[in-house]
């Protein structure tokens, strides 16, 4: 079954559960943009990242352009890599997150699914609530000027 797929960048919080064998729901907005097959791994800020298949193919292409003798950029590569796992869609519109992956991200029941950019990142309900307080973000704002984002 081919879907169109929608490209573009992924946006919005949307709230799931996680059911008892891992399997969670993905809205179909995001379902719509990543297709039926495509990459969950560890993330930052102890969440996961989504990539697309394109995205992901993209991604490694970076990894593997670090320095291999350099031992951070090992660390880098295999973090990201060794908790990689290629997921499915099924008829529900549902994938099952690996073990390892719900355990690093503490993904118990209650889940947030949020797109930024290009990738989705899916957190703890709790753990969102604790990283998405923004009472700081005029002062990062000041920074990313620093970094050439002008709003």
């Amino acid at each position: 079954m081919f879907r169109k797929r929608v490209i573009g960048m992924f946006m919005g919080e949307y709230n799931h559960t996680i059911d008892a064998k891992g399997r969670l729901i993905v809205p179909s907005k995001f379902r719509e943009a990543l297709g039926d097959e495509f990459v969950v791994t560890k993330g930052l800020d102890g969440c996961l990242f989504v990539y697309d298949n394109k995205e992901w193919t993209a991604f490694e292409e970076k990894l593997k352009a670090l320095p291999l003798m350099n031992k951070e950029s090992r660390k880098f590569v295999r973090f990201f890599l060794a908790g990689a796992a290629n997921v499915e869609v099924d008829k529900q519109g549902r994938i099952l997150v690996p073990s390892v992956l719900r355990e690093f991200a503490e993904l118990d029941k209650d889940v947030v699914l949020v797109g930024v950019g290009s990738r989705i990142e899916i957190w703890s309900k709790a753990k969102w609530e604790d990283a998405s307080e923004y009472d700081d973000m005029e002062e990062i704002a000041e920074h990313m000027s620093e970094l050439g984002l002008m709003i």
